[in-house]
C-alpha cells in the first residue's frame, strides 16, 4: 500500500467508513495500532517517553504532520506519554487518511 508516500485527500464527508475487512487490511500496514469498533470506529497507539519534554517535542512534529497533511488526530499528553488516536470527523469513522497518518507519525517515533 505504501502508506507513508501517500499524502491525505480531504474529506468533507459524503463518503462511508471503511468497511470492517477494509479497517483490517490498512491494520496491518500500521504496527502497534489498536483498532476500536466501540461507538465511532478509530485507530490508536501509545508512545512513551523519557520526559516530558520529550514527550512534548513529538507532539510538536505530529502537530507539524498533522498540518502538512490537513487530517488532525486526537492526542492525550501526560508526563512520558502520549495517546494518539485518529479517525475522520466528518465520516464519523475510519478512512485510508487515518492509516496514512499513523503510518507518517510511525516513521518520526
Amino acid at each position: 500500500m505504501d502508506l507513508p508516500n501517500q499524502h491525505c485527500k480531504p474529506c468533507e464527508g459524503g463518503v462511508a467508513p471503511l468497511s470492517n475487512s477494509e479497517e483490517d487490511s490498512y491494520l496491518r500496514e500500521v504496527q502497534g495500532w489498536e483498532l476500536s469498533r466501540e461507538g465511532i470506529h478509530c485507530i490508536s497507539k501509545q508512545f512513551t517517553f523519557n520526559d516530558f519534554a520529550e514527550t512534548m517535542r513529538f507532539v510538536n512534529q505530529v502537530a507539524e504532520l498533522a498540518e502538512a497533511e490537513g487530517h488532525h488526530p486526537d492526542m492525550q499528553v501526560s508526563y512520558g506519554r502520549l495517546v494518539i488516536a485518529l479517525h475522520t470527523h466528518a465520516i464519523l469513522g475510519l478512512s485510508e487518511n487515518d492509516y496514512i497518518l499513523a503510518s507518517k507519525i510511525d516513521r518520526i517515533s
